[in-house]
């Protein structure tokens, strides 16, 4: 089946949710297991709310760009991207906020896809520096490898936690 990536519309917002929730359900279990139950319990006492809110809240910003890929008329998978303004510390810089793939439609492309039209997206919006940031966890790391195969250079920051 072939997947066309377009932009998002109003009525794919509830599906887009739903697919990311779907992606990043095995994202959060590897939290869970880096953090330990304290600290994870902590920080996402309900991940899937505060994701899905975060993802609506993306979808319906008109100040990001948001893009799909469709399968036989239904959203797979997404990516949102964001034009720095001056407040950002990247010059002529701009961001791949969010990217999912529905696990369903996940190891055929559509991924670096959606990876390659967010980078397309801002280069005609004038970005000549993209950004995208990832966890260092074990369910981050097909994101890596995707982003690293795409040409994109990580800076490795560790972040800790420790719950008082």
């Amino acid at each position: 089946m072939t997947v066309v990536i377009r932009d998002l519309a109003d009525a794919d917002v509830a599906e887009v949710v739903a697919l990311s929730l779907r992606a990043w359900e095995p994202v959060f279990a590897s939290f869970g297991a880096v953090l330990g139950p304290a600290v994870y319990r902590h920080l996402y006492p309900d991940w899937s709310r505060s994701q899905a809110a975060a993802v609506e809240r993306v979808c319906r910003d008109p100040g990001v760009r948001v893009r799909v890929a469709d399968e036989a008329g239904r959203p797979v998978g997404f990516v949102a991207v964001l034009v720095h303004d001056g407040s950002f510390d990247e010059p002529d810089g701009g961001e791949v906020e969010m990217l999912a793939v529905d696990p369903a439609a996940q190891r055929r492309g559509v991924g670096r896809a959606l990876l390659d039209d967010g980078v397309e997206q801002l280069r005609r919006a004038g970005v000549r520096l993209v950004a995208i940031g990832t966890g260092g966890d074990p369910g981050h790391a097909p994101a890596r490898r995707t982003y690293e195969a795409a040409g994109f250079t990580p800076l490795p920051l560790v972040r800790y936690y420790r719950l008082l």
